[in-house]
């Protein structure tokens, strides 16, 4: 077929999803598909306007790939591509509404309360309320964002007003929410609608206090244990929140859920990445392996997925 791969793009991942996008390529390429790599612009929409392609293989991260816009471009424009939908894309990229989906469908997620940042609001009165509603140690992070960007882990009061600043450079809405200390996992998910599957769970040891962005992108920045050592009823019951997770987002062909292991052994549920990182160091081709897919294997059938 002729795929279009979008990759690059504006957002504060463009460096990862610069990576993604040549391992898709490579891929695809040695797959036998004929492939245009396109460095997405959103302020050069007509390049992508006036493809004649067969599919487009979405490899952009965060702001203008991961949360519904280019999807929608691509509904009018009437070209099928891999992944989620508009409404799915957008749900799970605004971790707000994703959590209160979550709670309703009795998946585990932590306490948090969402706050909108800059004029005409007020940073000292949200400071305050934030000051009254937790107690540290908590977590502030930009509500639309990923791969940590803009995440504080406020340790004392005086911390507060510093982190909510950080992450409304991101974002004109902010998250607050109590910090879990647990294991990181995280579950891919593959299928048809309806006929979703969890792959093996993977554990995630950071080398740095917490799975930062150096941790997750730069080799040796964390290890990977595949599947992840906990028990086998335990996993059953993750792997079955990360597919009703991903079905209740309206998720559509491949996510990866996140979550944290609490010490009392409650999974908490983190979020869902409608399109997750496809680097030599990511996560989700590590557990394809696990399975027998190899990364050009997996690519190939996240596209035929799409096709049916």
């Amino acid at each position: 077929m002729k795929i279009a791969v979008l990759y690059g793009g504006v957002s504060g991942e463009r460096e990862v999803s610069l990576s993604s996008g040549k391992g898709i390529i490579e891929a695809l390429e040695s797959n036998g598909h004929d492939v245009i790599g396109i460095d997405f612009d959103p302020e050069n929409l007509e390049e992508v306007i006036k493809l004649d392609v067969d599919l487009i293989f979405i490899g952009l991260h965060g702001k203008f790939g991961e949360d519904g816009r280019i999807q929608g471009l691509l509904d009018m424009i009437d070209i099928p591509y891999v992944g989620s939908d508009v409404l799915g894309s957008a749900l799970a990229m605004d971790k707000d509404k994703a959590k209160q989906i979550f709670a309703a469908h009795n998946i585990p997620v932590a306490k948090s309360e969402a706050f909108r940042v800059g004029a005409p609001f007020n940073t000292t009165e949200i400071t305050e309320r934030v000051k009254q509603t937790f107690k540290p140690p908590f977590v502030v992070k930009p509500n639309r964002e990923g791969s940590t960007l803009g995440l504080t882990i406020v340790q004392s009061l005086e911390e507060v007003s510093e982190a909510i600043e950080y992450a409304a450079e991101s974002d004109e809405v902010i998250l607050v929410e109590d910090y879990v200390k647990g294991r990181e996992l995280t579950v891919p998910v593959l299928g048809a609608i309806g006929k979703e599957e969890a792959l093996p769970v993977i554990e995630i040891i950071p080398k740095n206090y917490f799975y930062d962005y150096k941790s997750k992108y730069e080799p040796g920045g964390s290890e990977h244990i595949v599947p992840a050592d906990i028990s086998e009823d335990l996993t059953e019951t993750i792997q079955a929140y990360a597919v009703k997770a991903h079905q209740s987002l309206g998720c559509e062909t491949y996510s990866r859920v996140d979550f944290l292991l609490r010490e009392d052994g409650v999974p908490i549920i983190l979020e869902v990445n409608t399109l997750p990182g496809m680097t030599p160091t990511s996560l989700y081709p590590d557990s394809a392996k696990k399975i027998g897919l190899s990364y050009e294997e997996m690519i190939e059938k996240l596209v035929r997925l799409s096709i049916e």
